[in-house]
């Protein structure tokens, strides 16, 4: 039988049948069923939600004219007011905070930075005796409290006649941001690959300058996430800042944030408009250094 006879045998059992040819569609493994879409785009709704609410909450309670209506939060829907915001810019030291939370925020951020990317490198690319040891130092200084850290900083800063200034909680700052940037930034380092050193060292170029002109810049994501990490680790801090700062002028954010809060009282009203105000200059700097933060942190953690 010939291979016509057979494909006009098939089409006439398909006639006499009624059913037409259906292909099989496979699915492809990139490819989600419906019902695994909307799940997942259902989780992704409630988790954005969830991490939102807080947000939503603070300004919410931000718009409430009595410290006490967080205990009655529907009245503020009636009396909903900006004079919080008001009394916080016109009638505190807020424009002092925010100075002196930017000065030990970037100081810590640039000194953290630039200490931690040569310590990083350095680790990263030289092989000198206990180099291994020193980065599991600096981890091991990452385990103690801060309650234990306080008494003997205050006693080395009052012996540099370094408490009440600047550079003081600068310096203490570096101390606890220093050690997971440098850890951060070695890894980082680590996936840029040696024959970029080694094309600097043939152009003349010192191993310092190789660092600076042709490695910094490839490790532009990870430094980003280092100066973030630095920023926000100084921005929020309040144990050192409310012990070694003690003129008020200086206060941080979060020491003039304990103005508001008495033995017998707390005006939480005006903690949430000043809370608020703060998160401004922190999603600020958050919105500069986003677009290198994912691949920062992918790319820090593929080496060790």
């Amino acid at each position: 039988m010939s291979t016509t006879t057979v494909t006009k045998s098939a089409t006439a059992d398909q006639a006499a049948t009624g059913s037409a040819p259906t292909p099989a569609k496979a699915r492809r493994r990139s490819e989600r069923s419906l019902a695994a879409t909307l799940a997942s785009h259902g989780l992704l709704t409630i988790a954005s939600l969830i991490a939102l609410f807080p947000i939503v909450w603070l300004v919410f309670l931000s718009l409430g004219p009595d410290k006490d209506d967080y205990l009655h939060p529907g009245r503020i829907w009636s009396t909903m007011t900006l004079d919080n915001y008001s009394f916080v810019l016109q009638e505190t030291n807020f424009f002092d905070w925010l100075k002196s939370s930017l000065i030990v925020s970037l100081g810590t951020t640039v000194i953290g930075v630039m200490i931690a990317a040569t310590t990083g490198y350095a680790v990263s690319r030289m092989r000198f005796p206990g180099y291994k040891k020193f980065m599991w130092v600096l981890l091991c200084t990452q385990m103690f409290p801060i309650a234990v850290l306080i008494v003997p900083m205050y006693q080395i800063l009052s012996e540099l006649q370094l408490i009440d200034t600047y550079l003081g909680l600068i310096l203490v700052y570096c101390s606890t941001a220093v050690p997971y940037c440098a850890w951060l930034l070695k890894g980082y380092f680590d996936t840029i690959p040696f024959e970029i050193d080694e094309a600097g060292r043939v152009d003349g170029l010192s191993p310092f300058g190789t660092f600076v002109r042709l490695i910094l810049p490839l490790a532009r994501p990870g430094l980003a996430v280092a100066a973030f990490y630095s920023f926000i680790t100084a921005f929020g801090e309040v144990a050192f800042a409310t012990t070694f700062l003690l003129d008020d002028e200086k206060y941080t954010f979060a020491v003039g944030l304990q103005s508001f809060v008495s033995e017998h009282d707390a005006q939480r009203n005006l903690m949430a408009a000043t809370a608020v105000l703060i998160a401004i200059p922190v999603s600020a700097f958050f919105y500069l250094v986003q677009k290198n933060l994912v691949t920062g942190l992918t790319a820090g953690g593929t080496k060790g």
